[in-house]
């Protein structure tokens, strides 16, 4: 199994809850999610580079499709997208932050 066919995986999951969450008429902040994004994106470049670049991690040769950003594979990437778009629609689907009544 390649990381991209294990990334299409989990990034389907993503889709179809983001698909959720505009069905249900709920909009998510997409420019603070892109900005979020940005940021992420160029944390796990240097942070994976400089894990990979100490061999703290390694990736099979065969697995991998051989572009990289430095000497981070571009598949180690779609999980930082996943994440930063996942949260924030997961949170809108499970209510969000509610206010307290007891008080």
């Amino acid at each position: 199994m390649t990381y991209w066919l294990l990334n299409a995986v989990f990034l389907a999951l993503v889709v179809a809850l983001v698909i959720t969450v505009v069905v249900r008429r709920r909009s998510p902040q997409w420019r603070a999610i892109a900005i979020t994004m940005g940021i992420l994106l160029v944390m796990t470049a240097v942070f994976d580079n400089v894990m990979i670049s100490v061999g703290l991690v390694g990736y099979s040769a065969e697995a991998i499709s051989g572009a990289f950003i430095g000497v981070a594979p571009l598949e180690d990437f779609a999980y930082a997208i996943a994440a930063v778009v996942l949260l924030p629609c997961l949170w809108m689907l499970l209510g969000g932050r509610r206010e307290d009544t007891n008080a």
